[in-house]
């Protein structure tokens, strides 16, 4: 494996894909983390009603994105060129739905997680004024947690007054993933 598909987001080597049951061609992860043949799990989607989004066959979990793996080997060969369209499509009719907190909050390790493996990854690149905004959140929250200036303060209530801490630092992540999001439906969803 070259070092640029070992840091990037790649199915494990050993794991096949649970539809077809053969190693992955086109790998693609939904928003709950598994991994699938993009061929796969658009053939789950057209199974169902094609007004509604697939839930994943693993976990039931709605997918309401799609991330294909950057695999250069497959960038000539015209029916990943078909399936990489229809996963787009996927991701421009399904990507842009309103989502509940409940899963918002389920979405957030998967978001988290690759937002921190990209950062990381020399050759993957994020933008200027997200690398900006991102780091402003990170900041402004790591001095609201670390001040003794608090909505709820630790010296009057004790454990409690972590609540405000806590509240802070959930709404940070939450945004920091629905802004990642955001970029991931922009590179995958064509809008």
């Amino acid at each position: 494996m070259s070092s640029s598909s070992s840091a990037s987001a790649v199915p494990p080597e050993d794991d096949v894909c649970s539809v077809c049951h053969d190693r992955f061609r086109i790998p693609c992860q939904a928003n709950c983390s598994h991994w699938f043949c993009g061929e796969c799990i658009i053939r789950v989607w057209h199974h169902g009603p094609a007004v509604h989004a697939c839930k994943c066959p693993i976990c039931r979990r709605l997918i309401n994105l799609l991330v294909p793996a950057a695999l250069s080997e497959q960038e000539d060969d015209p029916q990943a060129h078909r399936i990489l369209g229809e996963i787009q499509h996927y991701n421009c009719i399904f990507g842009g739905a309103p989502r509940s907190l409940t899963q918002r909050l389920q979405d957030l390790p998967f978001f988290i997680r690759r937002l921190f493996r990209e950062l990381m990854d020399p050759q993957r690149t994020l933008p200027l004024v997200f690398r900006a905004r991102m780091m402003m959140m990170v900041a402004l929250s790591a001095i609201y947690v670390l001040s003794p200036v608090d909505i709820l303060p630790e010296s009057m209530l004790g454990l409690l007054g972590f609540v405000d801490d806590l509240l802070i630092l959930l709404i940070v992540f939450l945004h920091l993933a629905a802004v990642y999001r955001s970029l991931l439906l922009y590179r995958h969803g064509g809008q």
